[in-house]
């Protein structure tokens, strides 16, 4: 298919979402490498720079014009977000999402970021590695009073940066709780080279006792993992063409480090949270130390076709509700008895407190009898028993089936390992499907969990389809697909 072809179904998807009534950036675009004519302009003639960032199943924010300044109006405010099928956990977020809607704008813009405390609690916005007049920084008690509950606080400048940035809480706890979204400064003048894909990648952690969808922000020790508030496989796979060259742009703001690691291409970082790097500075990694409070851009040639898996490779963050830490009842039919007050409030007095002794239980004991009623394993349950004991919470769509071991699996030391949380047992390609992911291999989602996606190296015509499924669903019930965001195309 031609490039010309290929632009109108670009940009009739771009429509049928609605982005440019709703989705509104001021990043415009970067003519594709090899033409010397520039797309056809959506923006003034002075704007033709830059290539609008998207962060799959987070939306962007829109702006207002007000005399020359663009006014955004952020909600700190709880959420329910739906973090895997089945999986709906009680956040804390910003317009309805945990992460917070992404904000594009360029190097020189002048801003007004009015943020609304829809909380129980006072709250207050940081503007992380901003350049900004101490009146407006956001630290409570120094800069500003803590905006109270139902309360507002506007915010005003001048950037005068570019690169990969964020907003977050400045209490504690609430980041613990989701309060985080990306802030992208356009440069004034365009990155070199220039690319033809952008993506925004936000890390966050959960510790989420079983049958309480609230997490423990006080915990030290995580069990969801999500990239853009999706665990692994209901996050959006990125689609590239072959031969695109493509950035990245990861963000963490949690309690761990992620090693974020890349199968197929080999990439170079070209910026971090401080802005672009020296290219000088540029060098061949496949692997990128992604550490708390920081953002880490990278960027490549898609020059190796396939679906390659983008994943923190710290192995306990690749997993959904680790066995070992989800407590008794994921393992065992019925409610356990006998355990002690405190285990069975969930309440530590050793380890971590989502480790398997503390679950919910019957008849809490005190003294030197209290204990769990049996032992029971960290194995797959068989098919028989599966049936009659479904675990709790575990979506029946799912395609179960045998466990994939050896007959004398019990008695090797050190098993179960994968054969449960990663194996076709595990697989539910029809509750993630979306446009994004026709044409991958069946089972591919039994072993994509945690932090964890895809980036899809296709072919033209490949990509293109994609492109048109997800405008054609776009346009017939976008309210009807919560997995499907509306996405800014190319």
């Amino acid at each position: 298919m031609n490039k010309t072809r290929r632009n109108f179904l670009q940009h009739a998807a771009l429509i049928s979402a609605g982005a440019l009534a709703t989705r509104n950036t001021n990043a415009v675009q970067v003519a594709p490498r090899g033409t010397e004519k520039p797309r056809t302009p959506k923006r003034n003639a002075s704007e033709r720079k830059f290539l609008p960032v998207m962060t799959p199943d987070v939306p962007d924010l829109p702006f207002q014009m007000d005399n020359g300044v663009k006014v955004f109006h952020l909600v700190a405010e709880p959420v329910k977000q739906q973090i895997y099928p089945s999986k709906i956990l009680n956040l804390w977020g910003y317009n309805g999402s945990a992460p917070g809607p992404t904000i594009q704008a360029n190097q020189g813009d002048r801003l007004r970021i009015l943020v609304d405390n829809h909380l129980p609690e006072p709250t207050s916005m940081h503007w992380h590695g901003f350049d900004i007049p101490f009146a407006m920084d956001g630290g409570p008690g120094l800069s500003q009073d803590a905006i109270s509950p139902g309360g507002r606080f506007v915010y005003e400048f001048t950037l005068q940066q570019e690169g990969t940035y964020f907003y977050h809480s400045h209490m504690a706890m609430q980041e613990m709780m989701g309060m985080i979204g990306a802030f992208i400064m356009h440069p004034q003048e365009p990155y070199d080279p220039p690319v033809d894909q952008d993506y925004a990648i936000i890390l966050q952690e959960y510790a989420v006792l079983p049958n309480n969808p609230t997490p423990n922000s006080m915990n030290m020790e995580f069990n969801w993992l999500t990239l853009n508030g999706k665990s692994g496989p209901a996050n959006t796979p990125l689609i590239v063409r072959h031969g695109d060259r493509v950035r990245l742009r990861l963000i963490n703001l949690g309690m761990d480090h992620h090693p974020v690691h890349m199968h197929g291409h080999q990439f170079v970082i070209t910026g971090t949270e401080g802005g672009r790097q020296p290219r000088s500075t540029w060098g061949p990694n496949n692997t990128v130390l992604v550490g708390v409070a920081q953002s880490r851009t990278v960027e490549f040639l898609a020059t190796n076709p396939g679906d390659w898996m983008i994943h923190c490779h710290m192995p306990h963050h690749m997993m959904n509700q680790m066995s070992s830490m989800a407590g008794p009842l994921t393992r065992r039919a019925g409610m356990p008895a006998g355990a002690g007050m405190e285990e069975g409030m969930g309440m530590p007095r050793g380890g971590n407190a989502t480790g398997g002794e503390y679950a919910p239980s019957l008849g809490r004991g005190m003294g030197a009898s209290s204990s769990l009623a049996q032992a029971t394993t960290n194995g797959p349950l068989s098919p028989q028993q599966h049936a009659e004991h479904p675990t709790p919470g575990m979506p029946m769509q799912m395609q179960m089936g045998n466990a994939d071991v050896s007959k004398d699996a019990n008695s090797v030391p050190g098993f179960p390992q994968d054969a449960f949380m990663e194996s076709p047992m595990m697989a539910m390609d029809a509750m993630v499907a979306k446009p994004e992911t026709f044409g991958l291999r069946p089972g591919w989602s039994g072993y994509m969990q945690g932090m964890m996606t895809l980036i899809r190296v296709l072919p033209p015509d490949q990509y293109d389809h994609i492109v048109s499924l997800r405008a054609k669903q776009a346009g017939a019930s976008p309210a009807a697909m919560p997995n499907m965001p509306e996405q800014d195309e190319k």
